[in-house]
């Protein structure tokens, strides 16, 4: 069930979980028993006490003798409850002034929205690159208990010179993930994304890569350097990686040779799409890669696991290949998603339909992993000039052994991406009409 309640009033102070109305309560009760033990007084000295004439014509007018008493009663409460309304409010403003910063907006749609966050799903994202850093910028506005789990197959560009050079794990899809869930001020997210264009040790680098790098030489791991980075810009939910083991994505390529159809292999997960050949298998070097624990136990607790969006080859699959991470997911009870791609990725899924995406999946971690498959259901859009990809559309046969979701997910700027907030709300709202659990909109 949804409620709709509409912002920028001062009747969310009592709204379900805003931890208010009971210490409202007992303010009222002790202002009722302060008001009885004041009347008491009152009442003696008002039947015992004579005033000098001066002083009973002023006390006369104050206490409303001329009124009757019901009235009486009834204005003077009134009075009463202002007053201590008022004051109650400004003095709130004023303390809590001091920690509310410039642009935020209402203090109690600030309060609001993050109880209403720290009470959402728990929900865990799977996969690397633009696409889940797209996911994590829609649903942190509806749930603080986001986990990321996050590919460290990167072995390309800043990521993969910094993990061939200094042998950390590729910082690159952390990177991202750590912007898209902060919630630092924009200046100090746009620092950390800054792309270094000049200098022959720094050109190419991103600053946050820099960061996170340093941090785990400081901290000692990378890990706890993902934890501390986050810490800086305020990230909300956990960004963690599928294995901390050095593993390398390869692929087996088909490609037709004298003898018909052969298979060619591919190391590293940024050839993989360059080769541009259709991919027959993709696998881990190690093959039996340890998963990281935080992450079987964050899946494991999870009420909702999203999978993609994002390259399926060397972004969403790289951490599936991880035996542990299938395992796990199997054994989750949670609302499983795959949220295939709104456009196919040029050398990787070459004319992909939706069926040809779920069938990649199966292939390499089999059948009943995931319940439900998102499908961007919008082609009505131009496409870029010179665009090499196309809309992935539903295929020509239905989707066996799954619940297809058809949605409008494509962002009108970006055909080829989806629309994060868009994406959210739609996997939002399954999970909430699926589970039946309450949910309380802000709109």
């Amino acid at each position: 069930m949804r409620f709709r309640l509409k912002s920028g009033s001062n009747l969310k102070w009592l709204y379900p979980g805003m931890g208010v109305k009971r210490w409202l309560l007992l303010l009222l009760l002790g202002l009722f028993f302060l008001s009885l033990g004041t009347s008491y007084v009152y009442v003696r000295a008002y039947r015992a006490v004579e005033f000098p004439p001066p002083v009973s014509s002023f006390v006369y007018y104050m206490t409303l003798q001329f009124i009757p008493h019901l009235l009486r009663g009834l204005i003077l409460g009134t009075i009463g409850i202002s007053m201590v309304a008022v004051a109650v409010f400004q003095l709130n403003k004023s303390l809590l002034s001091v920690f509310q910063a410039p642009g935020q907006g209402n203090l109690v749609d600030i309060i609001y929205q993050y109880r209403r966050r720290s009470r959402g799903p728990k929900v865990v994202a799977i996969g690397g690159g633009h696409g889940l850093s797209t996911l994590l910028r829609g649903l942190k506005e509806h749930t603080e208990n986001i986990t990321a789990i996050v590919t460290v197959a990167d072995d390309g560009g800043s990521s993969g010179r910094l993990r061939q050079e200094l042998g950390v794990l590729p910082p690159g899809d952390f990177r991202n993930c750590i912007a898209a869930l902060a919630d630092a001020e924009p200046l100090m997210t746009q620092l950390f994304q800054y792309r270094f264009g000049k200098g022959a040790g720094l050109d190419g680098h991103t600053f946050g890569n820099l960061f996170i790098t340093a941090m785990a030489e400081v901290t000692g791991n990378f890990e706890r350097a993902i934890l501390e980075s986050s810490r800086v810009l305020a990230v909300r939910g956990r960004i963690l990686p599928s294995t901390l083991e050095n593993v390398t994505l390869c692929a087996d390529l088909r490609e037709e040779d004298e003898s018909g159809e052969g298979l060619s292999r591919v190391e590293g997960e940024s050839k993989i799409p360059k080769v541009g050949k259709p991919i027959e298998r993709a696998f881990l070097e190690p093959e039996r890669a340890m998963a990281y624990p935080e992450a079987l136990h964050a899946i494991l607790e999870a009420d909702l696991i999203l999978a993609g969006p994002g390259s399926l080859y060397t972004s969403v699959l790289p951490n599936l290949l991880v035996g542990d991470i299938v395992r796990a997911l199997r054994a989750s009870p949670a609302l499983k998603v795959y949220i295939c791609n709104v456009a196919t990725q040029p050398g990787e899924t070459d004319r992909f339909n939706v069926n040809d995406h779920v069938k990649a999946l199966e292939d390499h971690v089999g059948r009943g992993v995931f319940k439900y498959v998102l499908a961007n259901s919008n082609f009505n859009v131009k496409p870029p000039p010179n665009w090499v990809s196309e809309l992935v559309s539903f295929g020509d046969s239905p989707l066996q052994g799954y619940q297809l979701i058809r949605a409008d997910v494509i962002d009108p700027q970006n055909p080829w991406r989806h629309d994060s907030k868009k994406l959210a709300q739609i996997l939002m709202d399954l999970y909430y009409r699926e589970s039946g659990t309450r949910h309380i909109d802000v709109g």
